[in-house]
C-alpha cells in the first residue's frame, strides 16, 4: 500500500486525484495540505488523514509519494523539494513556468532516483492511444499537417474559488493563461500521437476577451494561436482558447498522404478516417473528459503502476520538449518571429 500526500486541495485534487486514489486499492491518502487550512482539515476528516499546516510538515510524514495540485508558480519548487526528501511525485501540468525550472526538475528527477510523473492525462485517453497506433501503422500514410484545438469558456467555474478573481487569471500565481492551461495539453498530445518533437513555433498569444472583477482585461492570455513545425517535417496549428462560449472543443485532425484522421471531431465516433478513395472507417474507443463531464483520467492508476516499476511513463525529461515548445510560442508572440524550440 502506497502512502500518499496531497499538496493543494483545490478543484483538481478534489475532482480527480483524491477520488482516483480512493478507487485504487494500492494507494491510501495519509496527509493533506492546503493554503486554506480549514479546507485541509475538512478533507482530512473525510479521508481519515492528517491535515498539515505546512508543506514541510507534510513532507516529514511517513509517505511514499505526493500529488502536487497547487497553482502553476509553485510546481517546480514543491516537486524538487519532495524529490529531495526521497518521495516520488505526481505533478500537475504545466510542470513549470520557466525553461530553467523545467531543466531543474529534469535534473532533480535524475538525481533522486524517484518517480516524477507529469499529469499529461490526454496521453492516457484510449482514443488517443488508438490514434497513435493507427498512425504508426500508416493508416493515412505519411503525416503532412495537423490541427489540434482545446477551447472552452474558461476556468472561472472550474476553480475551487470560482469567479472572475480565480487564481488562473492571477499573473503571479498562473504566470501563463490558456497557453499553460490548455495549450500544454495539445502541444504534448501532438508530440505523443505523431511520435515526434516540436522544432519551431510561430505564435500569437494574446488576451482578447476575459476580464477580471474590476472590468479590465486579465493579465494572462486567454487565447493562443500557434504554428508548430515538427522535427519529422509536418507542420500544423495548435489553438488554445478560454473564449469558446459554446460546446467544449478538444479535437485533433491529422492530414496524411493517404487520408485524413479526425479525433473527437465527428458527433458520434471518437475517430473517423477518410481515405483518398472516400472509404471511411470509424473507431469508438473512449470519450474525452470535459469540465462538465468528469470521468477517471487514468492518471492515478498509471502513477501507481510507475511506483511499482520504479520508472515514469510520463517523465519530466519526456515532457520537456512540450514545455520548451510552449515557451518558444510565447517568445515568438513577443518577438513576432519564428522561434526555435
Amino acid at each position: 500500500m502506497y502512502k500518499i500526500g496531497i499538496i493543494g486541495c483545490g478543484k483538481i485534487a478534489q475532482t480527480r486525484h483524491i477520488k482516483e486514489y480512493q478507487a485504487n486499492s494500492k494507494a491510501e491518502i495519509k496527509a493533506v495540505y492546503d493554503l486554506n487550512f480549514d479546507r485541509a482539515k475538512e478533507i482530512a476528516k473525510e479521508l481519515g488523514a492528517v491535515a498539515c499546516s505546512s508543506v514541510d510538515e507534510l513532507l516529514n510524514e511517513k509517505l511514499d509519494a505526493v500529488s502536487i495540485c497547487t497553482s502553476n508558480d509553485s510546481h517546480a519548487e514543491l516537486t524538487i523539494k519532495a524529490l529531495s526528501k526521497g518521495l516520488s511525485v505526481l505533478c500537475e501540468k504545466p510542470m513549470a513556468t520557466t525553461k530553467e525550472d523545467v531543466e531543474k526538475m529534469v535534473e532533480a528527477e535524475k538525481k533522486s532516483g524517484k518517480v516524477l510523473f507529469i499529469g499529461q492525462n490526454q496521453r492516457l485517453n484510449k482514443t488517443h492511444i488508438k490514434a497513435k497506433e493507427l498512425l504508426a501503422k500508416g493508416e493515412i500514410g505519411q503525416v503532412i499537417s495537423f490541427e489540434t484545438t482545446f477551447a472552452h469558456s474558461g476556468p472561472e467555474t472550474w476553480s475551487i474559488d470560482p469567479g472572475k478573481d480565480t487564481w488562473f487569471f492571477n499573473k503571479e500565481k498562473a504566470r501563463m493563461g490558456a497557453m499553460a492551461d490548455l495549450g500544454i495539453h495539445k502541444t504534448d498530445l501532438i508530440r505523443f500521437i505523431l511520435d515526434d518533437d516540436v522544432k519551431t513555433a510561430k505564435a500569437k498569444v494574446c488576451t482578447l476577451d476575459k476580464r477580471g472583477s474590476d472590468g479590465s482585461l486579465i493579465a494572462v492570455d486567454d487565447n493562443a494561436f500557434v504554428i508548430y513545425e515538427m522535427k519529422k517535417g509536418s507542420i500544423g496549428i495548435m489553438r488554445a482558447s478560454w473564449t469558446n462560449y459554446a460546446d467544449e472543443d478538444n479535437s485533433t485532425v491529422i492530414y496524411g498522404t493517404e487520408g485524413v484522421m479526425s479525433i473527437f471531431k465527428h458527433p458520434e465516433h471518437s475517430i473517423e478516417i477518410v481515405k483518398k478513395n472516400s472509404e471511411r472507417a470509424y473507431y469508438d474507443v473512449e470519450k474525452i473528459q470535459t469540465n462538465d463531464n468528469q470521468t477517471s483520467s487514468g492518471v492515478i492508476d498509471e502513477f501507481i503502476s510507475c511506483l511499482e516499476s520504479g520508472v515514469s511513463t510520463i517523465s519530466a525529461e519526456d515532457v520537456k520538449n512540450s514545455m520548451d515548445a510552449v515557451f518558444a510560442a510565447i517568445r515568438s508572440s513577443e518577438s513576432k518571429k519564428e522561434e526555435e524550440v
